[in-house]
């Protein structure tokens, strides 16, 4: 039965890791589109979700760095931080829906603490960065970076997510379901 698991949770990390890399094409056109509804957040957390908190981890680290070496986007100094970003996401993703009770409503509450640490997770990694570079990175950027600028993407993960995974739950997908 854990080895059904195992390859179960490994089919749905790679896939997950696959739709990192592919959903940013939808929006590539328009680079201020795909900023703002950040395509690779969802499977980041989709990840954690579905299979756990360090499926959620590896692949939400993952993604961002290799597609920065597969496509050259993100940049660099952006794929860094965005690493830490949605291997947070991930993993607070996966903790939270397995501690909370597997009803509707405490699907958005993983959610929201999900979003919330990652980007805390976000601007602490950027943070230092910027010292990295000796450039400067306040807590007006810090705003404008995680919150200001995120707003569609806050939306549309707040919108998709839950029902991705509610649509898992009754297709008898989800772990809890194993």
């Amino acid at each position: 039965m854990k080895s059904k698991k195992l390859v179960r949770s490994t089919a749905f990390a790679a896939m997950c890791l696959a739709l990192a890399l592919v959903l940013p094409f939808l929006t590539m056109q328009i680079p201020s589109i795909g900023q703002a509804l950040s395509p690779m957040h969802i499977p980041a957390l989709l990840c954690g979700f579905i299979c756990g908190p360090f499926w959620g981890l590896a692949v939400g680290f993952v993604a961002p760095l290799l597609r920065h070496l597969l496509f050259h986007m993100p940049p660099l100094v952006s794929a860094i931080p965005m690493a830490f970003e949605l291997a947070m996401y991930g993993f607070a993703a996966g903790v939270l829906y397995k501690l909370l009770p597997k009803k509707i409503p405490y699907i958005y509450v993983s959610l929201i603490g999900a979003m919330v640490a990652g980007r805390i997770v976000w601007g602490i990694v950027s943070l230092f960065s910027a010292m990295a570079r000796a450039t400067e990175f306040g807590f007006a950027a810090f705003i404008a970076g995680s919150v200001t600028g995120s707003i569609p993407g806050i939306i549309c993960h707040i919108i998709l997510v839950p029902l991705i995974v509610i649509a898992l739950k009754k297709a008898k997908l989800m772990p809890e379901d194993n």
